[in-house]
Parts: C-alpha cells; sequence; structure tokens
C-alpha cells in the first residue's frame, strides 16, 4: 500500500485525484514499497566486485508522490529520507534514475546485514522524507 500526507491540501488532492495516493491524517509524509534488491556492476556483467554497490529501485506512484512533495533538492538531486527495512532505520538519501523514472535507495552493509538482505530478494522499505 502507498501513503502520503503532503502539508499543502492542493498537494494532497493532486496526489490523490492524479497518482491515486491518499494522505493520511498523520502529517507525516511516509510511503511504503517493495522491489528486489540488485547489485550495480558498472560497466561490466561478471560478478560484483567486493565492495559493490547494492540498491532498492523506488518507482512508479511512490517516485511520483516523492518528486511532488520532497523538498528542494540536495546534490545531484538526490532526495533526504529516513528510510525502514524490517527493524532497521538509517538516513540517506534517494538518487534520481534519469532511465527509470524513479530514484535508487542505496543499501549500506549495515543495513544489509541487519536484515539479512542479499541481492535478488524483495525487500518493503518505508521512507520518510527528511524535514524541509
Amino acid at each position: 500500500m502507498t501513503s502520503a500526507t503532503p502539508t499543502d491540501p492542493e498537494l494532497a488532492r493532486f496526489l490523490s485525484d492524479e497518482l491515486g495516493v491518499d494522505a493520511p491524517a498523520s502529517g507525516a509524509r511516509e510511503w511504503t514499497t517493495r522491489g528486489p534488491v540488485w547489485i550495480w556492476r558498472g560497466n561490466g556483467n561478471g560478478p560484483p566486485p567486493k565492495a559493490a554497490w547494492y540498491f532498492l529501485t523506488i518507482a512508479g506512484e511512490v517516485a511520483q508522490a516523492i518528486r511532488a512533495s520532497s523538498a528542494p533538492k540536495a546534490g545531484f538531486g538526490s532526495v533526504r529520507v529516513t528510510a525502514t527495512i524490517g527493524a532497521t532505520s538509517w538516513q540517506t538519501s534517494l538518487f534520481p534514475a534519469k532511465e527509470l523514472g524513479g530514484y535508487l535507495l542505496p543499501l549500506k552493509a549495515s543495513v544489509r546485514k541487519a536484515e539479512a538482505l542479499e541481492a535478488d530478494m524483495e525487500a518493503e522499505v518505508s521512507l520518510i522524507l527528511a524535514g524541509r
């Protein structure tokens, strides 16, 4: 289920009407989505390097709602969030992925270890936009 809570009533109406995203009364700007964990392999197709980067793709309605609700962008057009997978929460940035039309959520080693995540496993993540 996808949920969003923008503070601007017009934005809430837009998200509800155009994107099908409902704005709960709690006031938090939070979304939940799921997808496979994947490894960035750079230009190669071989085995990932020892210090490989792992990501979860944030796409579709959730990406659209984040884009519509996010504060001014940080470096590289990133969006600051608090992410939670299982019992693990951390502060990070979502990075825009033009070819996907969404964002990439980097999954650091400590999160993967704490939640026993490996490549190709499904993960559910809750995202809360950082304060303005």
